[in-house]
């Protein structure tokens, strides 16, 4: 997937991420506001909740130009729990640097990243010196189809379970001739893309297939621990499949809309979600200033987007 790497990011952005509150960096807007705000004046004896990143802002913005969109992560991590705070029609679609902070500020799973004790907990020590570095990742935002991405395990070097991503019900998707082709698929990019190019013999790997399920585009790797999702296994279950070594890959799937409303009863990443009014903005605007640059922003996003239909 296209991507735009940017690292190391400095300290100073991680302490960003760290802080307290969801605050949005000076300049990172796309609207010009008036130089004689008066709260300006009044927040300059807070720096501490004052950032401002110009040369990142110009990084990100050239990156949007490119790409026309962005979706934002981290080394490792995604703010997909953040998702609700832009607009339902296009969640995380970025089209300022003001989005992609605000994104990675509201997420929970972006501070995995943060800190490399964090990032290595459970593995094993490292042997090569590099030092770890912080680094935004921005990728070109399209549509994604989620009835074709799939979590891949791999274990001993051997491709052992596969599971739906996305916990919804696709009756096409559960065809038999369907699932034996995305099997298929997968195990044979699995070989020829990853099995002797990866350098550890634990991992977990996300993919999105094409639409003609005949390829795949790699969207992530993670460890082979706990700490990644297992999504509708568990890992005890991983664990009895790597005991049995199947010549096939076990695949899971949601397959009944029975288990496809009991699986959507409540929206995921509920507990991330926080009422508008707490946001906390260090860019010296008001609440009542920010609320409408941000019903601007989302006006603008929702006309660009229906201008595109």
């Amino acid at each position: 997937m296209k991507s735009t790497v940017i690292r190391p990011l400095g300290d100073d952005f991680r302490r960003y991420l760290l802080s307290d509150g969801v605050y949005i960096p000076e300049g990172s807007d796309n609207v010009t506001t008036s130089d004689d705000n008066s709260d300006k004046d009044e927040d300059t004896d807070n720096p501490e909740g004052r950032f401002a990143f110009p040369e990142l802002d110009a990084q990100i913005r050239q990156a949007i130009t490119e790409y026309e969109a962005v979706f934002p992560k981290l080394n490792f991590s995604s703010p997909k729990d953040a998702s609700w705070i832009l607009p339902s029609s296009s969640p995380l679609k970025c089209t300022s640097p003001m989005d992609v902070y605000i994104l990675l500020k509201s997420s929970d799973f972006i501070t995995h990243d943060v800190s490399p004790e964090n990032v290595f907990d459970g593995c094993l020590p490292k042997t090569q010196s590099t030092p770890y570095e912080l680094e935004l990742v921005l990728r070109k935002w399209y549509h994604v189809d989620p009835s074709r991405e799939f979590r891949c395990f791999v274990r001993s070097g051997n491709l052992i379970a596969i599971s739906q991503r996305d916990a919804n019900f696709y009756e096409y998707m559960n065809e038999q001739k369907t699932r034996d082709k995305l099997l298929s698929t997968i195990k044979e990019f699995w070989i020829r893309e990853i099995k002797q190019k990866w350098p550890t013999q634990d991992y977990t790997f996300d993919l999105i297939l094409t639409r003609s399920l005949e390829s795949a585009h790699i969207v992530d790797f993670n460890p082979y621990a706990a700490r990644t999702d297992p999504l509708l296994f568990t890992y005890d279950e991983v664990l009895v499949i790597h005991q049995q070594s199947p010549q096939t890959p076990v695949l899971k799937m949601i397959d009944s809309r029975m288990h496809d409303a009991a699986a959507r009863s409540s929206p995921a990443n509920v507990h991330n979600m926080v009422p508008f009014e707490l946001l906390s903005l260090s860019s010296g605007q008001t609440l009542d200033h920010f609320s409408k640059t941000w019903e601007d922003a989302i006006q603008k996003s929702m006309k660009d987007d229906n201008s595109r239909m």
